[in-house]
């Protein structure tokens, strides 16, 4: 199917689903300080609960990937079903939200049923999009970058908002997104044909195709840095500002992940996702090392840096899919995407407990340049993908 046969709706409907959909992700986060000052809970609550909601949705992936759910079903119908499973899980966490243990278990169920909800979005997307599809993943994660942005902004206006408020709407709003799916949109005239069988060959393509294997290590080396530099934004900013200032200002930080996100897939139609996504990496990876220099600067020079690192930090992000969607085996696209992510988020769970944990003796400024690592492992894994688009441009 050429782009051009794809009906204008269904861009618009993929990215509102999208960030519906995902905005489960943040449904508790956004009113931890609500429950804190209420039930008396310490701060670690808040690392815990989120770090249960990651494993559920690693857990979630490894399950969907290894069963090939979004390859051998309906994707539209796994993406709604999972929609109103995990509404229906933000719905139970509100009820029992005094229980932290049994809260705790609602938010690995809501991690669980995500797997169904993001890298599914994807392969919906790849299905349709056969060409320029860099530039309807980078507007499709900027819509889940925006959503996990936003628990910042709902902080911010926690005081006019009360709790049991944003926790059944942000249920709604999941559930929306998978009924608007679902009724808004049709499978496309030509996706590939559900495999009946499990896909373990076309799984093993994550190591044995070089393509593949390329796209997915710097990956890898990306998810190190992404969200251990979402965590550590509100304590760098914590050196300077305080309160709703901070909220704010951090909500604009990481939020601008979605503008790099939604200018790199228009210019990788131009330029190469390749080339785009190591363009980024290499960017963020610099800010990492800026750190010691930056956390001393200016007001001007120090924002400054942290909206390019904002940028940079995800922008790469709907390159680095396309390209692993671009070479996956075109029967298994679903599971190798819901692989990926699985591994993926597994990294970024071991970089967020050491960053936070190394964080309460170790000054930011001797921290923060350790997570170039994952950008620059993840440049050296991608070179052959860029050599591969200069050689062809």
């Amino acid at each position: 199917m050429t782009q051009a046969a794809v009906p204008r709706h269904i861009l618009p409907v993929l990215v509102l689903a999208q960030f519906a959909g995902t905005s489960l992700w943040f449904a508790v986060n956004a009113v931890m300080p609500d429950l804190q000052r209420e039930l008396g809970w310490a701060n670690a609550a808040v690392g815990a609960l989120t770090s249960s909601l990651q494993f559920g949705f690693i857990v979630g992936t490894l399950v969907f990937a290894l069963l090939a759910i979004a390859d051998r079903f309906s994707a539209r119908r796994v993406f709604l079903t999972c929609a109103l499973a995990g509404a229906a899980c933000t719905v139970g966490a509100w009820a029992m939200v005094r229980n932290y243990e049994a809260l705790m278990a609602w938010r690995f169920a809501t991690g669980f049923f995500l797997a169904g909800i993001y890298p599914v979005g994807m392969k919906i997307a790849a299905q349709w999009y056969s060409k320029g599809l860099g530039g309807a993943l980078g507007l499709l994660i900027g819509a889940l970058v925006l959503g996990s942005a936003s628990a910042h902004a709902l902080r911010a206006l926690g005081d006019a908002l009360p709790w049991p408020t944003l926790m059944l709407g942000v249920a709604a709003l999941a559930a929306f997104g998978g009924l608007l799916l679902y009724f808004a949109t049709i499978d496309p005239p030509h996706a590939q044909a559900r495999v009946s069988t499990l896909q373990w060959r076309a799984l093993a393509t994550v190591w044995t195709d070089a393509r593949v294997r390329a796209s997915v290590l710097g990956y890898f080396g990306h998810m190190w840095e992404l969200y251990t530099m979402w965590v550590m934004v509100p304590l760098i900013l914590a050196t300077r500002l305080e309160g709703t200032a901070l909220s704010w200002t951090a909500f604009f930080v990481l939020g601008a992940g979605a503008f790099g996100c939604a200018a790199g897939g228009w210019v990788a139609q131009r330029w190469g996702s390749a080339r785009v996504a190591g363009s980024q990496l290499l960017i963020s990876g610099l800010c990492c090392l800026a750190a010691p220099f930056m956390l001393g600067a200016s007001d001007a020079v120090f924002y400054a840096w942290l909206v390019l690192w904002g940028i940079t930090v995800a922008g790469d992000s709907p390159q680095f899919s396309t390209l692993t969607a671009r070479n996956a085996p075109p029967q298994a696209v679903g599971s190798v995407l819901t692989l990926t992510n699985s591994i993926g988020f597994a990294i970024s769970i071991a970089s967020i407990l050491l960053f936070v944990s190394l964080s309460e003796t170790v000054p930011l400024g001797s921290l923060l340049p350790w997570l170039a690592i994952g950008p620059i492992l993840g440049l050296w894994a991608l070179r052959p993908l860029v050599r591969a688009e200069q050689s062809n441009s």
